[in-house]
């Protein structure tokens, strides 16, 4: 496969920060003739029953203009019927104002995330490659986007598509955007990228390197 050759995609939208909303819309390339999908109930590295689904709000599922029909197994878990000749698409939000490094936060100053507040898993297909697109947004036109996902094709601010290999790369890659300092430097051969959130007016991070 190419490094463009996804069969599931996210795309991720910045769709309303005063509601504190995330818009995000799932195309499964070739989904199952019942398609079960969920949102992980866990976090990497921090392993205590979570309840993500809790924000997700809105879900849709189609294929082409037809909606399929969702059956909702339990809270964190829906089936999908679909035809598996054809893409199938989802659309729902997920309301993000949780300002630790286990969930998500969007406001006017910030946006963070983790993927497992975000990203539907779809079952069966989690050992194949994942897109993530992550769209800039105009009306923050200075901000700029962090992650330790493999860039596919990004602006100078970072804002574009990437590349996970797996389900699992996918969301033990947070994502930072805002007016964040970087810094860069090598360890052995082995360059390193620093992102500071909120650093504050004048703030020298050449002294921490």
């Amino acid at each position: 496969a190419s490094r463009t050759d996804a069969g599931i995609c996210y795309r991720v939208e910045l769709a309303d920060f005063h509601a504190h909303l995330y818009r995000i819309t799932l195309t499964v390339a070739k989904p199952a003739a019942m398609q079960r999908l969920s949102l992980p109930v866990w976090i990497p590295g921090s392993y205590l029953v979570r309840e993500f689904s809790k924000n997700l709000q809105r879900l849709q599922a189609r294929q082409r203009s037809r909606l399929r029909p969702l059956l909702q197994v339990d809270k964190n878990t829906w089936d999908v019927t679909c035809d598996p000749e054809r893409p199938l698409e989802l659309k729902y939000e997920v309301y993000a104002l949780d300002n630790s490094v286990r969930t998500a936060w969007l406001d006017q100053e910030r946006a963070f995330f983790n993927g497992t507040s975000l990203f539907l898993q779809v079952h069966g297909q989690g050992a194949q490659p994942h897109r993530l697109d992550l769209p800039a947004n105009k009306s923050v036109p200075d901000w700029k986007l962090a992650t330790s996902l493999s860039p596919i094709k990004v602006n100078r601010r970072g804002f574009g598509s990437y590349l996970a290999l797996d389900y699992d790369e996918l969301v033990d890659s947070p994502v930072e955007m805002g007016n964040f300092w970087s810094g860069r430097f090598l360890v052995c051969g082995v360059r390193h990228r620093l992102v500071v959130a909120g650093a504050a007016p004048g703030f020298d991070g050449e002294r921490l390197l």
